[in-house]
């Protein structure tokens, strides 16, 4: 089941987290209860945590905070970045086409079998190998910026060459170990972000200290717990049209990722025309789908990573079959100012609209 509903009056901008820049804040919600409050950047992008610690003191609080932040670092640094030698994936592309492959650290190997399942189900939708066809068109360097002259779009040759160097289907994965022939590359960009709240998740779990707690990776939030006074978790959705505003809000539990795909994130205009970074691996463009955003929600990041990008990339009516495919929750806000979602997600989400 779907529901609909039209974009009408003026959107209210709801705060997601409160972002103090580069500092720790720490207030007592109680005698018993400390929030801490923490901005950095790790992976590229800006990691904002807002935890409820009972019982440590101030310098363990801060520990707890690092280690998290450490965490992502090290994610990057040792099993995902496709550009820093020594983690995992740079060594299998380094060793692509070897005949036996190479061994695959247990975490890696079940992070590469879920992404290879978001694949097929998708049917290609989702393809860790598209990074030749991400670093041509190169979104990322031109994206924010005001001179785009430098901005070169792809010619079709050039697009059709690199296409030729991906294909999910053409991996090999046994036994924690993978085979990926030349001239493919993986590049696990698209759910990296996810991959870390599912890590982050793990560290909150050691802790019984930790009642409650909401991180944010770049586009994608983890809730975790409870907050002091016993409330719900608020997670902006933002409207693509006015990205200062948000068209709703999304009241969760802990427990659950969420992960947003839109083509307001980012792009380059280019002669009155916008290019956005998700990219089609069928076409290789931007994909066109009718769609400006996809809100995932579940409870694995990953999963809420590669589910946004599949479900943007194939629109409406296959995106939302996807998610309740992976039994997510997926919200659509579409060209024609609709918003769309699987049944499940009506119990999250609230339209702040006049």
């Amino acid at each position: 089941m779907k529901m609909f509903f039209k974009k009408t009056g003026t959107m209210q901008a709801l705060a997601v987290l409160l972002l103090i820049g580069g500092t720790c804040l720490f207030c007592g919600c109680s005698r018993q209860t400390q929030r801490i409050q923490m901005v950095d950047t790790a992976m590229g992008t800006i990691v904002s945590q807002t935890l409820y610690i009972e019982g440590r003191t101030i310098r363990e609080q801060q520990d707890i905070v690092q280690e998290i932040l450490f965490c992502i670092h090290d994610l990057e640094q040792q099993r995902l970045s496709w550009r820093l030698s020594g983690s995992e994936i740079y060594e299998i592309n380094a060793n692509a086409g070897e005949e036996n492959g190479i061994g695959l650290s247990p975490k890696l190997s079940e992070h590469l079998n879920a992404c290879l399942r978001v694949s097929e189900a998708s049917q290609g939708a989702f393809d860790i190998t598209i990074g030749d066809v991400v670093r041509l068109w190169d979104i990322d360097t031109w994206a924010g910026k005001e001179e785009t002259k430098g901005f070169v779009i792809p010619s079709e040759s050039e697009i059709n060459a690199a296409l030729e160097k991906t294909g999910y289907q053409k991996i090999s994965l046994q036994d924690n170990r993978i085979i990926l022939p030349k001239p493919l590359q993986l590049d696990m960009g698209a759910v990296g972000k996810g991959i870390a709240l599912d890590e982050i998740k793990q560290i909150l779990e050691e802790y019984e200290e930790i009642t409650g707690a909401v991180v944010s990776v770049g586009g994608s939030i983890l809730t975790y717990g409870t907050k002091s006074d016993g409330s719900l978790w608020n997670v902006g959705i933002v409207n693509p049209s006015e990205t200062s505003e948000n068209i709703g809000v999304l009241k969760l539990e802990g427990g659950w990722c969420v992960s947003t795909s839109g083509d307001y994130e980012r792009f380059v205009e280019k002669d009155g025309v916008r290019y956005h970074h998700i990219l089609n691996p069928e076409t290789g463009y931007p994909a066109e789908s009718g769609v400006r955003s996809v809100t995932i929600v579940t409870q694995n990041g990953l999963l809420s990573d590669a589910l946004s990008t599949a479900c943007f990339i194939l629109g409406e009516e296959e995106g939302l079959a996807l998610a309740e495919e992976f039994e997510a929750e997926a919200l659509f806000v579409l060209e024609d100012g609709r918003i769309s979602m699987t049944e499940g997600m009506q119990q999250f989400f609230e339209l702040t609209v006049e």
